[in-house]
């Protein structure tokens, strides 16, 4: 047995499925069955076991939904004997055009055409699952439609189908997802995102593609082993390659949005961990540059970042990422000067180079250069920042321009 997550199976003589089971080590759980005193019903299990098959996962997590899986499929007699059925908990998705995803415990025949998945072992690794699919896809909960969006829409967790915001046809997509993600289906469900991103992207629908990508991100954390050992392995090769002295743990990235030099704007993204950290997010009008000087409004805007930091006296960033190349990176470093601050790392993300994939050029304060390679993980979490500032800036750039628009 390996020393590592996954699931494992006891068979009989017969070769049949007795009981599914997940462990952070297999190793060490399906050890601990053979030796020990153990109450009467796992005794009598053990009795019976003569094969042990198990499946490997690249997390504690994906092992979890693994499991609830195989026991739903398969109903092995130790994991749903009638008594012990009535008390785990499941995830249940409704019936009808807008079905209702939420926690069950069966009893009885199940609700026609709903869907459940689990068993799962107890309430706590249930209401784990259940938030991770909220916070990834969101759904409907409420029993009855009601007649306005409430808090969940607000906060981005539920696609409020109660205010047409979304179609039957958008909703059956978002609920196949989901359940492609209960399956453990990882590879198919990345694909049908990265897919649906793409497209976003021709359509130049930034915002969308912005929430793609997080998606597939999260994904991809999961199935690699949990999304705080990939964030700490982004923020060390981050480190590394660009020779901080510390761990970039608070980043702050800034960009401009303007047409013309109308209604121009920027934005001020932070992460906080390698993830976003929205409620410190900053959109900025341009008071003080006149036409379209971009040089001018980011030393602007970043002057007025830091001064209104140590005015009132707020940790500053570890790391400032600029989306602009050396031009940009100097006018930056002119509005710390300014604000009077020093010592922080500040570096620029320049457009791609033209028949070069996969390849980001950095600025450095100093004026020097570096390209990093495709697909190391310090360049996924700087495409990231710098995606989700210009998604925001854009975004404010858009509310602006309509609100100029509508006269107010």
């Amino acid at each position: 047995m390996p020393d590592g997550p996954g699931v494992y199976l006891f068979k009989d003589a017969a070769g049949s499925l007795l009981y599914v089971g997940k462990a952070k080590s297999l190793k060490k759980r399906v050890s601990s069955y053979f030796s020990g005193v153990h109450p009467a019903k796992t005794a009598a299990l053990v009795g019976r076991i003569q094969r042990i098959d198990f499946l490997t996962t690249g997390s504690e997590q994906e092992a979890e939904l693994l499991e609830a899986s195989l026991i739903k499929e398969k109903q092995p007699h130790y994991n749903v004997s009638k008594k012990d059925d009535k008390t785990f908990p499941f995830i249940k998705i409704g019936a009808g055009d807008f079905p209702v995803v939420s926690l069950a415990r069966r009893r009885g025949e199940p609700e026609k055409d709903a869907g459940y998945y689990g068993p799962y072992t107890d309430a706590a690794a249930a209401r784990a699952a259940l938030k991770i699919v909220r916070n990834l896809f969101g759904f409907r909960s409420c029993a009855i439609l009601p007649k306005e969006p409430c808090l969940y829409f607000r906060l981005g967790l539920c696609p409020a189908p109660c205010s047409g915001n979304i179609t039957v046809p958008e909703y059956a997509g978002l609920i196949r997802r989901i359940t492609l993600f209960l399956d453990g289906n990882y590879e198919k469900l990345i694909a049908e995102l990265s897919a649906r991103m793409e497209s976003a992207s021709v359509k130049r629908d930034f915002e969308a593609a912005a929430g793609f990508r997080d998606k597939i991100t999260a994904l991809s954390a999961i199935r690699s082993g949990g999304s705080v050992d990939v964030s700490r392995r982004e923020l060390q090769d981050l480190r590394q390659r660009l020779r901080l002295k510390s761990l970039p743990e608070r980043i702050e990235a800034f960009d401009i949005s303007c047409i013309q030099g109308r209604e121009s704007c920027g934005s001020l993204a932070a992460f906080t961990g390698a993830m976003p950290d929205k409620h410190n997010y900053r959109r900025f009008r341009i008071r003080m540059t006149q036409g379209m000087d971009d040089f001018a409004m980011m030393k602007e805007v970043v002057f007025r970042r830091y001064s209104r930091l140590l005015k009132e006296k707020l940790p500053l960033p570890d790391l400032i990422i600029i989306d602009g190349g050396r031009g940009q990176v100097a006018s930056a470093l002119a509005g710390l000067s300014g604000a009077g601050v020093s010592g922080i790392p500040v570096i620029g993300i320049a457009k791609p180079q033209k028949g070069v994939r996969d390849m980001e050029k950095i600025c450095f304060a100093g004026g020097g250069e570096m390209v990093f390679p495709g697909e190391s993980p310090g360049l996924n979490l700087l495409r990231r920042i710098r995606d989700e500032a210009h998604r925001f800036a854009v975004s404010y750039h858009r509310l602006l321009r309509k609100k100029k628009m509508l006269g107010k």
